[in-house]
């Protein structure tokens, strides 16, 4: 399997972090030098290993926003 290059160019913000301290992270990375995307996955300390995640690009990012500012929380049952 060929290694996968990746470069993040913002770290957007930590979304939680683990017991074992792998954070749940939201970056704008580049990956195998192709144009950035949003990305949501775990992250080792020193962004060296990571677990799977999600990669975004604008229109998806666009379409996640708009049903995640149509969720009423109220009506979840999320802890």
């Amino acid at each position: 399997m060929a290694d996968i290059k990746f470069q993040i160019k913002k770290e957007l913000g930590v979304l939680s972090e683990g017991s074992k301290g792998w954070q749940k992270e939201i970056n704008l990375v580049s990956w195998n030098d192709r144009k950035p995307k949003i990305d949501i996955r775990e992250w080792d300390g020193e962004h060296v290993k990571m677990g799977k995640g999600i990669t975004l690009n604008k229109a998806e990012l666009l379409k996640m926003k708009e049903y995640l500012n149509s969720i009423d929380l109220d009506e979840l049952e999320l802890d």
